[in-house]
């Protein structure tokens, strides 16, 4: 939460000295850390070069999964509401376009029922989310919003991702312990992969060859044949954890998991597929990304309201960042 006296702005409006600030940053070429809170509703910037908090702006409802497209100029985010019975249904279900550098909303995209999360596709020209509420994963052209498809997927869909050749849309379906493969040319749903319960993330590999997905109530991650959309391998991971976001080290060797529940970080060393470490971190490990120079991983905390800042050499907490209530999702630009 801000400091006694303050308060955020308006979904459009931003506070203007974290602005400048951030302008400073971009000069200096830091990479930055997006986070997502979706109890506060609110989206911060942070500087990697100093791991402090340099902007912030109020989107609204909850903001959970989220996504940059390929130039970096814009950010997506979606936005959903409570279904707890404590919370109310304000503002609308949505993807939201945010300035990248600015934070400023640039247009809203209809979305649907519940949307989770949003990937864009390598091109930037569609945006694919998951619709938790429908068991179904539509297909948006940015430039206009037009919804140009909506196909059906397994049940309760929450992770999206689209291959870096822009052939396949990978969704997952928690309830029916599937992943359902979309054709991103002919918009239409080719194969479903059987995995472990309640698969949450995916990862494709540079050369989309392969892919990594999380089975959080399995306890476990699967290696994917992404061009014959097949399993590879099952990993189980220990028995306290409970695997949710995931990200590939710049050299592709570490996989590096959040564990939900099981509040740590687990390094896996992909040749070999053994676990090499397990980090412990703050409570309820989400979202996770690490830097462009594979030097630190950031993992978003959500009931500790922190972000973990591991160091990849030492493998080790070096840091914890103070963040606003609910930390979900993390992208790196």
């Amino acid at each position: 939460m801000p400091p006694a006296g303050q308060r955020y702005h308006s979904p459009v409006e931003v506070r203007p000295l974290l602005i400048a600030l951030l302008l400073t940053t971009l000069s200096a070429r830091a990479d930055r850390l997006y986070v997502s809170n979706e109890r506060a509703g609110t989206i911060q910037v942070i500087d990697t070069a100093t791991d402090r908090v340099i902007a912030a702006t109020a989107t609204g409802n909850r903001p959970r999964g989220m996504a940059l497209s390929a130039d970096g100029k814009v950010l997506y985010v979606a936005l959903s509401w409570w279904r707890d019975g404590k919370r109310a249904a304000t503002g609308s279900e949505s993807i939201v376009a945010l300035d990248a550098q600015t934070l400023r909303k640039i247009r809203d995209y209809a979305g649907g029922t519940d949307p989770e999360c949003v990937a864009v596709s390598p091109d930037g020209r569609h945006l694919y989310l998951s619709n938790e509420d429908a068991a179904t994963a539509s297909i948006l052209e940015t430039a206009t919003g037009k919804r140009l498809a909506t196909v059906a997927v397994g049940t309760e869909p929450e992770g999206v991702t689209a291959s870096p050749d822009g052939k396949w849309v990978y969704v997952t379906g928690e309830s029916t312990n599937t992943i359902t493969v979309i054709d991103a040319k002919q918009h239409e749903v080719v194969a479903h992969i059987a995995v472990d319960p309640r698969p949450r993330a995916i990862i494709f590999t540079r050369d989309a060859k392969r892919a990594w997905a999380t089975s959080e109530i399995g306890g476990s991650v699967q290696l994917i044949d992404a061009r014959r959309h097949r399993v590879l391998k099952r990993i189980p991971l220990g028995k306290t954890d409970k695997p949710v976001g995931l990200v590939l080290s710049p050299d592709e060797r570490r996989l590096y998991l959040a564990t939900g529940r099981g509040n740590s970080v687990v390094v896996m060393d992909t040749r070999s597929m053994r676990v090499i470490a397990t980090i412990p971190a703050g409570e309820r490990v989400w979202g996770i990304t690490t830097t462009r120079d594979g030097k630190k991983v950031y993992a978003a905390n959500s009931l500790a309201n922190t972000i973990s800042v591991i160091d990849t050499a030492t493998l080790q907490v070096a840091k914890t960042i103070r963040t606003d209530d609910g930390p979900w999702g993390v992208v790196l630009h």
